[in-house]
């Protein structure tokens, strides 16, 4: 089979009107980037269409280094819609430099489920990545301009906060001192990087509602704390005016096209396992506004992405998905059942029941937020009918339902079944209403308590000195209230990565908490997880070329 570099180029693209007028989408609002790429304006976005809307959360079994293909089966799905009448759009996260460059090569589906230009897609796109990193940034500078331009007038902050972030896995900027070389170059202090996508203004982005919100939210930022305690923020700064600025092409969503000419729309970027892990709010009510159904995918397991989706987006936004769909893998499963990464393309009907049960959790846990949940087996080369038969009894012994996707090979036609089921499921049996694992007046202990036993299965929860006197501090200015987003290894239910399956009763110990107060987020960071990750041995990069003018290595 071609590659999906390969694939993408043989498909002949349509113009970027077109793919809005087959979804009645104004072209003359349209602000194109070249030929198939534009953004839409926030103002299109139409409440009353957005309410009535079909909205399917996909997400997945906790993933491994064989993959899951989540974002090929969102893709997928939504072809399969299309060919069976309905009128569907999909609204997924960008891809981030720092995977495409590292260890996936790109994450904008896969084989002939793409949404394209994918080398665009997954290189500089619309410049969204850049445009975040150069406001936090900036952020960072003007702060930092600020400490040094007032120190003669005894202005000093107790903790600074704010760090860097960079589109890049750099482990080397992980800790790092900054205004050596003499008093002329600012005040030394040590400070760090984190890559983009774990930016606070990224998470600002994807959970503003337009562009007043936008600027609200960036004034709201703490960057630090005053001798006495009280958070100085960008409005402190002064400076939100330009930050927002900054980033004001970056709020609108991108239209792009799958490899079926679907629209789709395709905006922000933050990680699951150290972010909420969504695409943007505005991205998904302009898909909602548009189609009749919208699928859209969290970051990473269930655990991480879904949790966080419900926990924080949908609280944020007022969304309540009709379905969640879960994504399984033959060769994932084994791996939770106990085979070796080596041996899981190998048939094992006995590795492929023990990691069943890593399913099981899923499943549970979004039926306990009142979702109604289907399975989407995602079909690879080497899967054997009869693995593909017990996922199938399981699901059906469960009362779940049940579909095969092979979108990968066959675009919307292999995804089909996953459509018939996806649209009889929703008119039949519904979700119920969201139910949120905590409510909002919760403390931070008690809500960090009820996502580590009741979604992980943690037996005990312990705190570093240092988490427990940052939440006492955000106690104390009133930020206890906000929603909390938990960084941890995406690998497994707790926070040790090679603890596959299911992991019960185990210690989730909290190392530090930072608070986005812009984002109106805690973030809790539990375990070894670096905000800013390493590249692997072997980087994509070695692969990625131009060759006789085209670009080769992406997937």
């Amino acid at each position: 089979m071609k590659s999906d570099i390969e694939i993408a180029r043989s498909i002949k693209l349509e113009r970027v009107e077109n793919i809005a007028r087959k979804y009645d989408i104004p072209t003359d609002e349209l602000e194109c980037y070249g030929k198939y790429v534009a953004k839409v304006p926030l103002k299109l976005i139409d409440e009353k269409k957005v309410k009535v809307n079909n909205l399917i959360l996909v997400t997945a079994i906790t993933p491994t280094k064989a993959g899951i293909g989540k974002t090929t089966v969102s893709v997928g799905l939504a072809l399969g819609l299309n060919r069976i009448g309905k009128k569907a759009i999909c609204a997924l996260r960008e891809p981030s430099l720092g995977p495409c460059f590292g260890r996936k090569g790109g994450a904008a589906g896969g084989g002939y489920a793409q949404v394209l230009p994918m080398d665009k897609i997954n290189l500089h796109f619309t410049g969204d990545f850049h445009a975040i990193t150069s406001a936090h940034n900036m952020i960072a500078a003007l702060l930092d301009n600020y400490i040094y331009q007032n120190r003669s007038n005894g202005f000093q902050l107790k903790e600074v906060l704010w760090n860097r972030v960079l589109d890049v896995n750099d482990r080397g900027l992980r800790d790092v001192v900054t205004g050596l070389g003499g008093k002329s170059n600012g005040i030394v202090r040590e400070t760090s990087f984190d890559i983009t996508p774990a930016s606070e203004i990224m998470a600002i982005l994807c959970l503003a509602t337009d562009e007043d919100d936008l600027r609200r939210r960036i004034e709201n930022i703490t960057l630090g704390y005053t001798m006495d305690d009280k958070p100085f923020t960008v409005k402190n700064l002064g400076v939100a005016g330009a930050i927002t600025v900054l980033l004001r092409d970056a709020i609108s969503p991108n239209l792009v096209q799958t490899t079926e000419h679907t629209a789709a729309f395709v905006h922000g970027g933050p990680f699951a396992n150290i972010a909420h892990g969504c695409n943007s709010i505005i991205a998904t009510k302009m898909a909602m506004t548009f189609g009749e159904y919208t699928i859209t995918e969290a970051g990473f397991g269930a655990d991480l992405g879904a949790e966080k989706f419900f926990n924080v987006k949908c609280r944020k936004a007022g969304l309540d998905p009709k379905l969640t769909v879960i994504v399984a893998t033959a060769q994932g499963l084994k791996m939770h059942g106990g085979v070796e990464l080596d041996k899981i393309k190998e048939e094992n009907h006995d590795g492929l029941t023990r990691g069943l049960a890593n399913l099981d959790k899923h499943i549970k846990n979004m039926q306990v937020f009142g979702q109604t949940v289907v399975v989407a087996f995602n079909r690879y080369a080497n899967d054997t009918e009869e693995e593909i038969d017990i996922v199938r009894r399981h699901c059906r012994e469960l009362g779940v339902g049940f579909a095969v996707n092979n979108a990968f090979v066959e675009g919307g036609k292999g995804a089909e079944e996953l459509a018939r089921l996806v649209v009889a499921t929703i008119e039949e049996h519904p979700s119920a209403p969201l139910y949120f694992t905590y409510p909002d007046f919760d403390s931070v202990e008690m809500k960090i308590s009820k996502v580590a036993r009741n979604v992980y299965g943690a037996g005990s929860i312990t705190y570093s000195t240092l988490a427990k006197r940052k939440i006492q501090t955000l106690t104390d200015n009133g930020f206890a209230r906000f929603p909390i987003c938990i960084a941890k290894t995406q690998y497994s239910f707790s926070t040790d990565s090679k603890a596959y399956g299911v992991v019960k009763d185990f210690e989730f110990h909290v190392r530090d908490i930072v608070v986005n107060s812009g984002a109106e987020m805690i973030v809790v960071i539990a375990g070894d997880i670096m905000r800013m990750p390493g590249l692997p041995k072997q980087p994509q990069a070695n692969v990625i070329d131009i060759v006789d003018g085209e670009i080769t290595g992406l997937s």
